[in-house]
């Protein structure tokens, strides 16, 4: 599994603008949940966008095992992002053209796997969260708290080394809450991957093992 870290990281969306992270250096463990906390506007979100590969620090490193991620060409980027980077965003973003099954199974197509190869898993993880029955619905006909388990078993498709959960529960009753968060948790605990969130939710937070505060 890979090992994720920031050296130095800074990051401005303007020139004018306010400088974020004071040149964040940190190593983020595998088999663990990070937490990414703090005010409104210290850049909770930005960072996961930046560790994503969504966008480039001002100044300072994403570093993937090592190597220079956010220096990478754009091409590199958009291979991590698809193969080793599984997103939870906090309203789901599911097309609402797609059926649930197939919205489970687009980020393995952008890394190059097939249809036929995607499906058996996509259902499977489906099941795994009680929404196998759902898989040929819209995202319309299902509630917000089943639209989240979508976006976790999208993000699950790929298998990937490094999850970013960006206020995942925000939007969620407690018993969704705990199923997602419980979802993460086992892709952490039990399957070795490095899973980050930004939150303010003291629920949340009781579920990480390490903070970052910004």
């Amino acid at each position: 599994m890979a090992v994720l870290a920031v050296d130095d990281l800074r990051f401005r969306y303007r020139r004018d603008a306010e400088e974020l992270f004071d040149g964040l250096s940190y190593t983020f463990s595998r088999g663990a949940i990070t937490a990414v906390t703090g005010p409104s506007g210290r850049g909770k979100s930005t960072l996961l966008y930046l560790i994503g590969l969504l966008l480039s620090p001002s100044s300072g490193q994403v570093l993937i095992d090592g190597a220079t991620a956010s220096g990478s060409s754009d091409r590199h980027r958009s291979e991590l992002r698809a193969g080793r980077i599984g997103f939870v965003f906090q309203g789901a973003e599911l097309d609402a053209a797609r059926t649930i099954v197939d919205s489970v199974i687009e980020p393995g197509l952008y890394a190059g796997e097939t249809v036929a190869a995607l499906r058996p898993r996509a259902y499977e993880l489906l099941e795994r969260f009680g929404l196998r029955h759902r898989a040929e619905h819209r995202p319309g006909q299902i509630s917000g708290g089943q639209a989240q388990r979508v976006a976790v078993c999208r993000a699950l498709v790929n298998e990937p080394d490094i999850i970013l959960a960006d206020e995942p529960t925000g939007n969620l009753d407690r018993e969704n809450a705990t199923l997602v968060l419980d979802a993460l948790s086992g892709a952490a605990h039990q399957e070795g991957r490095t899973v980050v969130l930004a939150t303010h939710d003291p629920f949340v937070l009781d579920h990480a093992d390490q903070r970052i505060e910004l």
